[in-house]
């Protein structure tokens, strides 16, 4: 049995199509992410789980020329994709990334596979983006987003999610239902950072990503949160380029979408 990272991506996208292949210093940003997310001691393979569909052949043709694991599958159904990606690797843990996170910290995913080891949990998530909508305190910059869950939790929410959203989103059914699930949360113990928006969906959070690049990457070591942190106090233009997209990202819909059914 092994830890998988399962990273989400595909070429359609409303408002940035194309974005996961998207250049930033003269590679992609997929190929990025992955770097990345290799860089975590606990995780024994790094998969990208896209689509089936003829318009992601591009990103199937990029793992494959880079050497990267990928699994296509069905593009609509992503919780389906993550399933039967990790099946296919005999995942035991899984750990979740999106293609629109090219910060992924593996300082932080470390911490998130220690902390879901040493505890007991079925899920456990980075405190950003929806899962964490409702804390008060203690979330990381939106776009650090990361989850460790088991196979059998996937498994379960493979069998009984209905709705859309939650067959979209992968694993709101989990964290959502904590009287079924034990759920716990990864929290930044240097403070709030949820006025920060590090995720990429539009142009503007495209520049403000490689111009941070721009500044801090190295061939020799991965720059972590606080490397960006501490670029930020001396460069707060930078923070000013997607500011008008913080706190419209519909989190809200997110949680509310599975109670309706």
């Amino acid at each position: 049995m092994a830890t998988v990272a399962i990273i989400q991506a595909r070429m359609g996208s409303t408002r940035l199509p194309g974005k996961v292949l998207k250049m930033i210093l003269d590679r992609p940003m997929l190929w990025h992410i992955v770097n990345r997310v290799r860089k975590t001691e606990s995780v024994d393979e790094v998969v990208v789980a896209t689509s089936d569909l003829p318009a992601d052949e591009k990103v199937r043709q990029f793992c494959s020329e880079n050497g990267i694991s990928c699994f296509a599958g069905n593009e609509a159904d992503v919780l389906d994709r993550f399933y039967k990606a990790a099946q296919a690797k005999n995942a035991d843990t899984i750990i979740r990334i999106t293609g629109d996170c090219p910060f992924a910290d593996p300082l932080i995913i470390g911490k998130l596979i220690s902390q879901y080891r040493t505890g007991d949990y079925d899920h456990i998530g980075v405190a950003t983006g929806a899962g964490a909508l409702y804390l008060e305190k203690g979330r990381f910059p939106d776009g650090l987003d990361a989850e460790c869950f088991s196979f059998a939790a996937l498994e379960k929410a493979w069998h009984e999610a209905a709705h859309g959203s939650d067959r979209e989103h992968v694993t709101p059914y989990i964290w959502r239902n904590k009287e079924i699930f034990r759920i716990g949360s990864l929290m930044c113990e240097q403070g709030d950072y949820s006025h920060l928006r590090w995720t990429v969906d539009n142009d503007a959070d495209f520049v403000l990503v490689s111009k941070i690049y721009e500044a801090l990457y190295s061939e020799e070591h991965i720059f972590l949160m606080d490397d960006v942190l501490e670029l930020l106090k001396g460069r707060p233009d930078i923070c000013e380029m997607n500011s008008e997209f913080i706190g419209k990202e519909e989190y809200e819909k997110v949680w509310q979408a599975g109670k309706t059914e």
